[in-house]
């Protein structure tokens, strides 16, 4: 019989809030990159894969979620450092005993390692990452309201790119705003 691993430890919790605990568990024992940044768009994701019918494993999104930038640099001056970490993060998930798949999925979420034929899932990661970045604020900028970081995020940062899931996380983001006191 084989030994459990973290992979499937995390996987088989379907509560949302107990894997944040986990991982959270994990950082203070590993320095793992997880902070306040990685809990916001973990619920931007969780709110969109609700609302939306698509044909995935929420449980496994919400995970890579969760852990696909655990080896985000904090302080991103290095740009090589920028364009390697999701691999980097990808590898260190494989030998946490994640699936290959698993692993595709979180590595290809910034598109800087070059994957061909992106898991979907990767996609929405996508979306919630770049999406919730702009709303929060940084050291060199104000947080960008939602109208305008939709714009940022089809017309800039998508531009080119074909992202499986924007129109209907268009659609996601405009009904949150509708229904916002």
């Amino acid at each position: 019989m084989s030994a459990e691993t973290f992979a499937d430890y995390i996987l088989s919790e379907k509560d949302w809030i107990k894997k944040m605990e986990i991982v959270y568990y994990l950082q203070k024992r590993t320095g793992i990159f997880y902070d306040n940044s990685v809990v916001f768009k973990t619920l931007l994701t969780k709110l969109f894969i609700d609302r939306v019918d698509l044909d995935i494993d929420k449980n496994e999104v919400i995970t890579a979620s969760l852990l696909w930038s655990c080896k985000k640099n904090v302080l991103p001056q290095d740009l090589s450092k920028v364009q390697s970490f999701a691999k980097n993060g990808a590898e260190y998930l494989s030998k946490l005993g994640f699936s290959e798949r698993f692993c595709r999925i979180c590595e290809g979420t910034n598109r800087y390692s070059g994957l061909e034929n992106r898991e979907k899932e990767s996609d929405i990661l996508e979306l919630a990452d770049q999406f919730g970045g702009m709303l929060l604020d940084r050291p060199e900028r104000i947080a960008f309201k939602p109208d305008e970081a939709l714009v940022l995020l089809e017309y800039r940062n998508l531009k080119y790119k074909d992202n499986r899931y924007l129109e209907e996380f268009k659609e996601f983001v405009n009904n949150m705003e509708e229904i916002r006191i």
